[in-house]
């Protein structure tokens, strides 16, 4: 049975936890933002082999504000994962990352690399992230950064809107199928599944959601000398969101890394 708790970072900011309180292999997710552990099935079941715990950023999903609300940058969520093991006790685990939580992970690993034994990086790169969004539309490298920052300027700016809106869209089997034929992403997720993250999705405070993004995306391309631990990095061919190219790059930047391209 999957349980909540409460933690505090290191500058005073009260954090949710959440713990699949299974027994095996310590093993840390780092999730994108704004997602739920229940994106990730295979890991966080009860019986999965692992002992699975996570924690949502800052001011979402029951994690308070920082009261520096400058303080939400990779490097902060960093010092929250620290505390999150420090909480449970865990001195060493396996970091699986997903999207910004990518960012975050390879971060942990060249600020504390006695305390990650492993990384799974799943659609994310470590640094420069805006710079990799929007391949498969054919936008140029050089003008990635530039379009992905003024997109999330102008959300930004529609937040309450956005927060008053998204909640209202419906959300069903219907709606699931939709977004699985539309090219952001392709047939193959579980409806069921799909459907529950997406109405925790929804539920963001959007202008909150895109300071976040916003200060993700100011994390710098990393010299990836530094990773010492086994790397498993998963692309996606035509993710829209992180280059298959760039993490095809960061690959061959490892000396333990091993990368699988999937067809989605």
């Amino acid at each position: 049975m999957a349980t909540t708790f409460d933690f505090t970072s290191r500058d005073g900011t009260l954090l949710r936890g959440w713990a699949n309180d299974g027994d095996g292999v310590p093993l840390v997710i780092s999730n994108g933002l704004g997602t739920i552990p229940q994106a990730w099935p295979a890991l966080v079941a009860p019986d999965s082999g692992y002992d699975a715990v996570t924690w949502y950023y800052r001011g979402t999903f029951g994690s308070h504000r920082p009261a520096d609300r400058r303080r939400i940058r990779v490097g902060d969520h960093v010092d929250d994962l620290v505390a999150l093991m420090d909480a449970r006790g865990i001195d060493r685990a396996l970091v699986a990352c997903w999207s910004i939580g990518v960012n975050v992970g390879f971060e942990m690993t060249q600020r504390h690399p006695d305390r990650v034994a492993g990384l799974l990086a799943v659609a994310g790169v470590p640094g420069g992230t805006f710079s990799t969004m929007g391949a498969p539309l054919r936008i140029p490298r050089v003008l990635r950064r530039t379009v992905a920052t003024r997109t999330v300027r102008a959300a930004r700016i529609a937040g309450p809107a956005l927060t008053w809106l998204a909640p209202r869209i419906p959300l069903d089997q219907r709606t699931a199928w939709l977004l699985s034929h539309s090219g952001f992403m392709l047939p193959g997720a579980e409806p069921d599944l799909l459907v529950r993250m997406l109405r925790e999705f929804v539920r963001q405070d959007w202008r909150w959601y895109m300071d976040l993004a916003a200060a993700a995306g100011e994390h710098t391309p990393m010299d990836l000398a530094f990773v010492e631990c086994p790397v498993t990095l998963l692309a996606g061919r035509h993710d829209i969101l992180t280059s298959m190219h760039d993490m095809l790059d960061a690959a061959t930047r490892m000396p333990h890394a091993q990368i699988t391209v999937l067809p989605g």
